[in-house]
């Protein structure tokens, strides 16, 4: 499913809030904004389990996926968690847009099981993360200059999430997000995903990937600094800390063998320089 990554808030194949990688809505956000965070996440939430559930047909997926769109526009009978949606957000259509923006990476989860290059990965998270962190943007009347570097950083993550769980995205739900031809140009299939350990033409193939990630976390930089509510530019920082260590992570482990995760401490200390230099502006 479409691992969503804002600033602050992710969506992950088949997790709880307590699970995701990067903090679901942050206790740096004001109490208000976090409401319609969550609310945002539930919504999403929804969309993957239909997304991501074996026992229906992709015919089944797909109209609860546009009943869920239905209920953005607060028609009644539809799925309470759009119409919850909708109510947090007080009918702002752009805000709503957004959460229709992801349904379109959902739908291709119904229907599409690989990635055919890195360009096609990136018009997935175009829809799959990058809403996210306009949402969020909007939420917070965040200028136009900050969504570049938010789509980046958004997209960025999402990948990260992909080479983390790229064995058990195969093995559970039968889907190849690492782009199908450079394991082809490599001399693999997408079975060697289901190996114990990543081979050396593998292991080039997801260092390829994170190459491109940190492009993107690149891109990112400017983020923080073009963000003016201070609550947010913190997040974005701290959330721009963690993908940098966890790249740093899967560059030397091997997520066929384990998952490959930041540790207890690798989080402190990408909030404690996060928050200074979101602090510093």
């Amino acid at each position: 499913m479409p691992r969503a990554a804002v600033v602050a808030l992710p969506v992950t194949t088949g997790k709880t809030a307590a699970q995701e990688n990067f903090p679901v809505a942050s206790l740096l956000l004001s109490a208000a904004t976090r409401a319609q965070v969550m609310a945002f996440y539930r919504f999403a939430r929804t969309a993957d389990d239909v997304a991501d559930d074996p026992s229906l047909t992709p015919e089944t997926k797909l109209a609860r996926l546009d009943a869920l769109e239905t209920g953005l526009s607060g028609q009644s009978g539809c799925p309470e968690v759009a119409l919850a949606l909708r109510q947090a957000v007080r009918g702002d259509e752009v805000l709503l847009g957004h959460a229709a923006q992801l349904l379109q990476a959902f739908r291709r989860d119904a229907l599409v099981d690989h990635c055919r290059d890195w360009g096609d990965l990136m018009t997935y998270c175009r829809f799959s993360a990058a809403p996210v962190g306009r949402f969020l943007l909007e939420l917070h009347g965040e200028g136009a200059d900050a969504v570049a570097p938010s789509d980046a950083l958004c997209a960025a993550l999402q990948v990260l999430n992909h080479l983390q769980d790229c064995a058990d995205d195969l093995a559970a739900l039968h889907r190849l997000y690492i782009p199908r031809d450079w394991l082809i140009m490599a001399g693999l299939t997408r079975d060697c995903l289901a190996e114990e350990n990543a081979s050396p033409q593998l292991r080039q193939v997801l260092d390829m990937a994170l190459d491109h990630v940190d492009g993107l976390v690149e891109m990112a930089r400017p983020l923080p600094s073009r963000i003016h509510d201070r609550r947010l530019r913190c997040q974005a920082a701290i959330t721009l800390e963690v993908a940098e260590r966890l790249s740093e992570r899967l560059r030397h482990g091997d997520p066929l063998a384990t998952r490959v995760k930041l540790s207890p401490l690798d989080y402190a200390k990408a909030v404690v320089a996060g928050i200074l230099r979101g602090v510093r502006g």
